[in-house]
């Protein structure tokens, strides 16, 4: 057996998890500020939600998708994307009812069977949000600031928001048409996919990332130029709201995205930062989702922004985050006379740990039955603030940074009753803890 994570799923460790942790901090108040409620789906979703929504000729559907039987003859699929299983628990669970829009939010993990690079993984994180119930480009531009607004928060500027529209089913079968006809007599020269894609998906011919093919792509008919009234009124509904919150943005006749529910507004976010792989985010209006799983029509436009590529950039960026806090104390203990004397300490010591930790620091105690020497080496390595030493016959706090022993003010009673595990004894060393830590903090 080979013990390593399966590709392309790597593990967050310990060091890594607190930069998450900010990063996610930071999204949740923004969503929370912006009115929106999290929504947590199943990993796993019925194979048919993701097969009616995504469309034939999508990547996801025909190669990416992570599905298995289970023991029911169930065809289930691990969660390839985050809108269609939003948009089925709308349904299902009729969120509808009690007023629209509903705006929601998710921070989950995405699974595609595709071929890891930089920033992109076959288990990666997504924020995504959603505004459920609302045909009107007020809705679109809500969404996209508040995707625009969770870069800058996180300290990112260096982004370009680029927006299409991709029309509805009124317009877009005629730019379809004219899409197909300059296609067809250069059909030789496009790679693989984008043959196959000529007949069941079109628009993603302009979405090619193979150089020839994004060459050709830059000639082809633009939809800007078949939108129906309705449509283009729309698009320039949006544009509208986003110049009023003075977000900044491109029209870019190749964002297309690769679903095929959207509809009307497609947008990205790109950074220079990533490689090849540059959209931070991507999103758009999926006005047909919820018929396509099944259900009523109700509008819908949102985003999904995948994390990890948010932390590559951050981290290429030069932008700092926090790491795992350390230890406000350690707790270390001396050896007494006789092995139950030295079980007294340590048990002494977890007790008042175990005090200062409900008072709100964090707290650790040798685990290990180290020595003393050991033990102060081990808080040395957790970077802890301050060290108390519980010995037989003294009791110091020791700030670590400048190696100065603190007096306590506490006498031989108070350490003879501490190894008692006295309660009131306990309680009067760890206000005495408490009070030189908090001090210490406010003079940092």
């Amino acid at each position: 057996m080979e013990i390593r994570a399966p590709r392309g799923m790597p593990d967050v460790l310990p060091g890594e998890t607190a930069r998450w942790q900010h990063v996610e901090a930071r999204l949740r108040d923004l969503a929370r500020r912006y009115g929106y409620r999290e929504i947590r789906t199943p990993v796993v979703e019925h194979t048919e939600v993701f097969q009616r929504s995504v469309g034939e000729g999508t990547d996801i559907a025909e190669k990416e998708m992570y599905t298995f039987l289970d023991r029911g003859g169930r065809s289930l699929s691990l969660r390839a994307e985050g809108t269609a299983p939003v948009v089925r628990a709308v349904l299902e669970h009729n969120l509808d009812a009690a007023g629209l829009p509903a705006r929601l939010y998710y921070i989950c993990p995405i699974f595609r069977y595709d071929r890891p690079q930089a920033g992109r993984y076959r288990q990666h994180t997504q924020f995504g949000a959603e505004v459920i119930g609302s045909p009107e480009p007020a809705a679109d531009a809500e969404v996209l600031s508040l995707a625009v607004r969770a870069l800058e928060t996180l300290g990112l500027r260096d982004v370009a928001l680029h927006l299409n529209s991709v029309g509805d089913d009124v317009c877009r079968p005629r730019y379809l048409e004219a899409l197909r006809d300059y296609y067809s007599p250069h059909l030789e020269e496009l790679c693989e996919d984008c043959r196959r894609r000529f007949d069941v998906a079109p628009l993603r011919l302009l979405d090619c990332k193979r150089e020839r093919d994004r060459r050709l792509a830059q000639a082809a008919p633009k939809m800007q130029d078949y939108l129906c009234d309705a449509c283009r009124a729309h698009f320039e509904g949006v544009q509208a709201q986003l110049r009023a919150m003075g977000i900044t943005y491109q029209i870019d006749p190749g964002i297309v995205r690769g679903l095929d529910y959207y509809t009307r507004t497609a947008a990205e976010v790109f950074s220079g930062k990533v490689g090849a792989q540059n959209a931070v985010f991507g999103g758009g209006r999926y006005d047909g989702l919820a018929a396509q799983l099944g259900g009523k029509p109700i509008p819908g436009v949102g985003f999904g922004m995948g994390l990890e590529r948010v932390l590559q950039v951050l981290e290429q960026e030069g932008i700092a985050l926090p790491g795992d806090p350390p230890p406000d104390v350690f707790i270390a203990t001396g050896r007494s006379e006789d092995s139950a004397g030295t079980g007294r300490l340590r048990a002494a010591a977890h007790a008042l740990a175990d005090r200062l930790r409900g008072g709100g620091l964090s707290v650790e105690a040798d685990v290990m039955d180290r020595s003393l020497n050991a033990q102060m080496r081990q808080a040395n390595r957790v970077g802890a603030v301050y060290t108390l030493i519980l010995e037989r016959d003294r009791l110091p706090l020791r700030e670590m940074g400048t190696g100065q022993e603190l007096d306590l003010g506490l006498g031989p009673a108070e350490l003879e009753a501490l190894g008692r595990a006295d309660a009131r004894a306990l309680e009067r060393v760890a206000q005495a803890v408490a009070a030189r830590v908090r001090a210490g903090k406010e003079r940092a």
